[in-house]
């Protein structure tokens, strides 16, 4: 405490000021009442006279203690003024240091979903593009099916074109019949597979863009993040934003970022898990129906040789029977011939008999006697006329075969060219087509 100059008459009272404001003290002035004062109205409230030593040194007491209490008041509020400084500057510090830290955390955050997001749309990508090429390969072994739906057709229209009596339903018609059937249930299926692969594609190009999005808001935020993260207290592009502090109402929480994020992840991962299974199963549908195909068309190949086999065989039958045939048409014509050859060499010796006979018949008187030769003419024409009765009888059997020989040689040979027709059609028409027939590689649609 200063020193004063001050003449002092009394002990001073101790300088004790309490940790709270001092009330303000009350004076009470002096009025001009007494006697020797003046009691004019014109000087009321107004003090002529001198003060008094006490009142004068209540007057220094009451400096004194305004001084210090001041000086006092001021000293602890430097003091407190300077440990605010201090506490606010390193409660700034500290909270700047923590926001840095969160905001680093939130990078950290930020680029782990990011990369998550990243991976899963170049996943998701690459899917796409193995599932488009799957695609591509069923629309290839799609149009690949139209070749063997239009050869069976073919064959099937071909051999309609064949004669009675080997316009059959035979084992080559019914398996081609089956390929026929077994090509339009594949031709659906591929319909099937292929809208369910656009509807698979359209599915993940769409999560892919939902990801996209995600990571391009991220991307974003990353980068605004970082730099706020980079501001300083020295940094030149800050500036002040009264109204930066209030929360957006569509702002969302951690959580509900977190979650929105994960089920973004979440359901592109199905959506790919589904594609991978989806290329699974188209694989094994092109596998199973080129397979099924080549199967088939090597049934009615198969079909097709037996029944080229038989119709060869039969046609070689009948032509073994046709020549067998023509040899015994030559023999009966020669028969005939002989027959009629033999009726003639019997008309002669009729002829001789009967002259004989009637000749004999204009004996005279007893002379036309029945004598021995004339019972041997009489038995000799009728020798002759059994004879050529039966003659006659067995020409016209030999006739009546010859005439059946014609007919069996007609039929033969009409059986023979419809099945030389028939071994055209089959053989020269159908198994020719079908040597166009795709490979198991064009069926799987790698071609």
């Amino acid at each position: 405490m200063a020193q004063t100059d001050v003449l002092l008459t009394k002990q001073p009272v101790p300088q004790t000021i309490p940790a709270c404001e001092l009330p303000p003290k009350q004076y009470d002035v002096a009025r001009n009442t007494g006697a020797y004062t003046s009691s004019g109205l014109a000087t009321s409230g107004f003090r002529t006279a001198k003060y008094l030593v006490d009142e004068w040194f209540q007057n220094c007491y009451a400096r004194y203690h305004q001084a210090f209490a001041d000086r006092d008041h001021s000293e602890r509020q430097r003091h407190e003024s300077r440990q605010l400084a201090a506490e606010t500057e390193a409660l700034a510090q500290r909270t700047q240091e923590d926001s840095t830290r969160k905001v680093g955390e939130r990078l950290q955050d930020m680029h782990c979903w990011k990369s998550e997001l990243q991976h899963e749309v170049g996943e998701l990508g690459a899917e796409t593009d193995l599932l488009l090429a799957q695609k591509q390969r069923i629309e290839r072994a799609l149009d690949a099916t139209a070749v063997p739906f239009s050869i069976a057709t073919d064959n099937l229209q071909c051999r309609e074109r064949r004669q009675h009596p080997d316009l059959v339903r035979d084992y080559v018609e019914m398996e081609l019949l089956k390929e026929a059937e077994l090509i339009r249930n594949i031709q659906e299926l591929l319909k099937r597979t292929i809208m369910q692969a656009v509807t698979q594609i359209r599915m993940n190009r769409e999560h892919k863009e939902r990801c996209e999005m995600d990571w391009s808001d991220k991307v974003e935020a990353y980068n605004i993040d970082e730099t706020c993260a980079r501001y300083h207290n020295q940094s030149t592009e800050v500036q002040f934003h009264p109204h930066s502090t209030k929360f957006e109402e569509s702002a969302s929480t951690p959580e509900s970022w977190a979650k929105f994020t994960q089920e973004n992840l979440n359901r592109a991962e199905r959506e790919r898990l589904a594609s991978v299974n989806l290329r699974e199963l188209i694989d094994c549908i092109l596998r199973d129906t080129a397979e099924d195909l080549r199967l088939q068309c090597d049934a009615v190949n198969l079909a097709f040789g037996r029944r080229c086999e038989e119709l060869e065989d039969a046609r070689h039958k009948l032509g073994h029977h046709l020549e067998k045939t023509l040899r015994e048409i030559t023999d009966q014509e020669h028969n005939v011939a002989a027959l009629k050859q033999a009726i003639k060499d019997k008309e002669v010796p009729l002829k001789v008999a009967q002259t004989r006979l009637y000749q004999r018949s204009h004996r005279p008187n007893v002379e036309l006697c029945r004598d021995a030769a004339q019972f041997r003419l009489v038995n000799e024409v009728e020798e002759l006329n059994m004879s050529l009765a039966a003659l006659r009888d067995k020409l016209l059997e030999a006739e009546q075969s010859l005439r059946n020989l014609e007919d069996t040689r007609m039929s033969l040979e009409k059986d023979i060219a419809v099945k030389t027709n028939s071994l055209f059609i089959d053989r020269q028409k159908c198994m020719t087509h079908r040597t166009r027939y795709p490979t198991i590689l064009q069926l799987a649609g790698y071609q």
